[in-house]
């Protein structure tokens, strides 16, 4: 976390606020039901008190907290501990607040497949908790979110740019494919799913109709060596493929990175995403938090439901957003009167 207090690290810090959070955690954003068996994972560079304070809540509501520390993985979406696997597919539910997320993971889905509820927050320290959680109206969040997805499903074609050079257009799959089980919501009855931090939305492009250029002038995560961008790492892109990464020192980080793994897929396009988080208003560097940061796009690279054996996110700033014809975002902020509404209901700064 970016210290800019001295007490930040203290335990009193925001600690009435932290509690109100975690328990709308349980009650409202993941429902914890009496009786549970609830496991919260956490690595040595997690939040304490996050930790603490969700177990907590876990309990008053009448659920069992069995919390897990084990060792910070290398790099994201290693398998964990096979003890952590184990625990993970006997949950009911499962909050995961590692910093080197396990998210894409063999250890995940079959936790997924054994009907596990999995919250995956990554990263997630105290200030984030009560911002993320505990300050925002959620319904409205979700509201925003379904209109900006059905605003984008309802055109033929998306064009997004940015002021720093991101001009690229893609196609609407008016029928896509199934995601493959655990990927998302419950595939079939008895089946668990993963749930991620509310304020990212998105639409589904035709596989190979995505050309253009993508800029990222935010974030970068994983790898774990970049975070915010200190220069801009542009992307070339044909066919929803990645033919050419260009900029400074961090672009070559990426482009060593991508290639390290020998997969096609690392350099397919995953996911085309809004942030839209009104509480995420500035990059922290923890990727989970900067794919919504208000107006921003999320592009993910490296389909891990084709195949990718990882997945990445890089970030751009203030884009703007057409459906066919119709603008609907102007350099991060909403222009449509749908979305200038909610944005009201959640009496966001500037409308």
């Amino acid at each position: 976390m970016e210290l800019t207090v001295g007490t930040k690290t203290r335990h009193e810090y925001l600690s009435f606020e932290l509690a109100k959070a975690a328990r709308k955690m349980v009650e409202e954003v993941m429902p914890v039901k009496p009786g549970e068996n609830v496991v919260i994972t956490a690595d040595t560079k997690s939040d304490a008190r996050v930790v603490e304070a969700t177990a907590q809540a876990v309990y008053a509501l009448g659920a069992h907290p069995v919390v897990i520390w084990h060792e910070t993985l290398p790099e994201a979406n290693m398998e964990p501990p096979s003890p952590v696997a184990a625990a993970l597919a006997a949950a009911n539910v499962w909050f995961e607040y590692n910093v080197s997320s396990i998210l894409y993971t063999e250890a995940r889905l079959q936790a997924i497949y054994a009907g596990c509820r999995h919250a995956c927050y990554g990263a997630m320290d105290s200030d984030m908790m009560v911002r993320t959680i505990g300050r925002v109206n959620y319904l409205a969040m979700q509201k925003l979110g379904e209109k900006l997805e059905e605003l984008s499903k309802a055109a033929t074609e998306m064009r997004i740019t940015s002021p720093a050079g991101t001009d690229f257009r893609a196609r609407i799959d008016k029928n896509p494919p199934r995601y493959v089980p655990g990927a998302g919501a419950a595939d079939k009855p008895g089946q668990g799913y993963s749930q991620m931090l509310g304020g990212s939305s998105g639409f589904r492009a035709i596989a190979g109709s995505i050309n253009g250029t993508i800029v990222f002038d935010g974030s970068i995560g994983p790898p774990a060596e970049l975070g915010i961008l200190k220069s801009p790492v542009k992307l070339t892109l044909k066919h929803g493929c990645i033919t050419a990464i260009e900029g400074g020192h961090e672009a070559k980080v990426y482009e060593r990175w991508l290639a390290s793994f020998e997969h096609e897929m690392m350099y397919q396009i995953a996911h085309l995403s809004f942030g839209h988080h009104p509480e995420i208003t500035r990059l922290t560097g923890r990727i989970v938090e900067d794919e919504r940061v208000f107006g921003c796009m999320n592009i993910g690279i490296g389909p891990t439901r084709l195949g990718a054996p990882t997945h990445s996110d890089g970030i751009f700033l203030n884009a703007s957003v057409w459906a066919d014809d119709v603008q609907f975002e102007d350099e991060g902020t909403y222009v449509h009167p749908d979305l200038v509404e909610i944005c009201r209901e959640m009496e966001v700064a500037g409308y």
